[in-house]
């Protein structure tokens, strides 16, 4: 009996293996992650370099190359993070007072802020990400961005829920732009409020690097004579180390 392996793609690896979407067949309906991309890696050698720096994401969390996976499992093969939706997938976009949102609306930072700002806090701080024109050289004229939105939001919770254990009190909040981002606009708007200065100070920088590290999230810089994926060319890239603080 054959199975039909179903794994999402994104940003570059996308463009590279020419489709949303790959299937792969098999005579097993469990195998490894490594497996898994070998057999991807077989049908694809000439891009072997990028499958083996990109991640496969079980039911939304990142899986190690040893880890178990079934047939009916949700699976995306993800390159790496720009630190930066399907055509065919619906925008995930949260309600206004939720905490994490992936939109492809504006992003105010002051309605942000005000999720985390409480009595109980005398320190709150906003991160602005926002697109530049200049960048070693090359003239941007916009970016986009793309997400496995509902993985998105999951990486983002898990960084609020890791900073609310390393500085306990502290709050956090994330809203990411996905689609098309002109010059000056914002893409990203992290909040931390905390009990005092050093610590939201701390927390801040943390969700920043944690985002460009874990969220799945891609940039495409597109310029007037080409454009490039921020992310999928790089390597080595591994989500499932922790950051140091």
């Amino acid at each position: 009996m054959k199975f039909q392996w179903k794994i999402a793609l994104f940003a570059g690896l996308q463009e590279r293996l020419g489709s949303s979407t790959l299937l792969i067949s098999s005579d097993q309906d469990e195998l490894t992650v490594s497996q898994l991309k070998e057999m991807i890696t077989a049908q694809f050698p000439e891009h072997a370099a990028l499958i083996q720096v990109s991640f496969i994401a079980r039911n939304h969390t990142y899986a190690l190359e040893d880890q178990s996976l079934h047939i009916q499992d949700e699976l995306a093969m993800l390159p790496p993070v720009s630190g930066g939706e399907d055509e065919d997938s619906p925008i995930t976009e949260n309600p206004v007072d939720e905490l994490y949102v992936i939109t492809d609306k504006a992003i105010l930072a002051d309605a942000v802020l005000a999720k985390v700002i409480v009595k109980e806090h005398g320190a709150s701080l906003a991160f602005v990400g926002t697109t530049r024109e200049w960048t070693q050289g090359i003239q941007t004229v916009h970016l986009e961005y793309e997400a496995y939105a509902p993985m998105a939001i999951a990486m983002m919770r898990k960084i609020g829920d890791e900073i609310a254990q390393q500085w306990p009190g502290s709050l956090c909040a994330i809203s990411h732009r996905i689609g098309v981002v002109d010059l000056a606009e914002t893409s990203v708007v992290i909040a931390v409020s905390a009990p005092h200065r050093d610590e939201c100070y701390s927390a801040s920088r943390y969700a920043i690097e944690r985002l460009k590290q874990i969220v799945p999230i891609w940039k495409k810089e597109i310029w007037s004579d080409g454009s490039e994926w921020k992310g999928s060319q790089q390597g080595p890239w591994n989500p499932t180390i922790p950051l140091s603080n």
